[in-house]
């Protein structure tokens, strides 16, 4: 089992950049692909981007490619989002997921969920 404690949230005007951290506990963080979903009011939870264990093979929505970058540190059980030119679309609760199985833009495939933190993008 593995609990995921997301920071990094905060208010950005656009264009603005933020990078977001997830702390994973547990010894066994090598063996789960990571994520993370966003969620904006009123819609519903959308995948963001993925990397998986092993060889850290990345994936993104289109909507932040380019701009997002996502990483994870083994020795710090931290997996991180850099996200640069901030749009106010971008606004919503990030959240931090873990998966025993495979990398994916699936939100029910991952077992593990933070609280999520909550980014705020002005105009």
């Amino acid at each position: 089992q593995v609990q995921l404690v997301e920071s990094g949230g905060g208010l950005v005007q656009a264009g603005g950049s933020l990078t977001l951290s997830c702390a994973a506990s547990g010894r066994t963080f090598s063996r789960y692909a990571m994520a993370w979903f966003r969620q904006a009011v009123g819609k519903e939870r959308e995948f963001v981007a993925s990397i998986t264990r092993g060889d850290g093979i990345t994936s993104y929505a289109d909507s932040v490619k380019g701009r997002f970058t996502i990483s994870r540190d083994y020795a710090k059980n931290t997996v991180r989002l850099q996200m640069n030119s901030l749009k106010p679309e971008d606004t919503a609760v990030y959240y931090c997921a873990a998966s025993s199985r495979f990398s994916s833009d699936y939100a029910p495939g991952y077992e593990y969920w933070g609280q999520g933190t909550q980014v705020a993008v002005s105009s």
